[in-house]
């Protein structure tokens, strides 16, 4: 099991690669390094709001849970 400060350093690092990575392609396709960053930050911000929405959504769906199942 990994420490929450692992799982945290983990979680920026991989948002940092992919704001690098879109913002790199949104640069390739318009030419602008602005507007590449801007799609980057855009992406990122709908990529965690439909993130958010997916979580909750399956938190009301209860099927696949086996609530006899104790965990170790």
């Amino acid at each position: 099991m990994e420490t929450r400060k692992r799982s945290l350093v983990k979680a920026v690092s991989w948002q940092v690669w992919g704001l690098v990575t879109m913002a790199m392609l949104g640069f390739m396709m318009t030419g602008s390094i602005r507007t590449g960053g801007q799609l980057a930050l855009l992406s990122a911000l709908i990529g965690f709001l439909c993130y958010l929405l997916h979580e909750r959504i399956w938190s009301a769906i209860r099927w696949g849970i086996d609530f006899n199942r104790t965990s170790a």
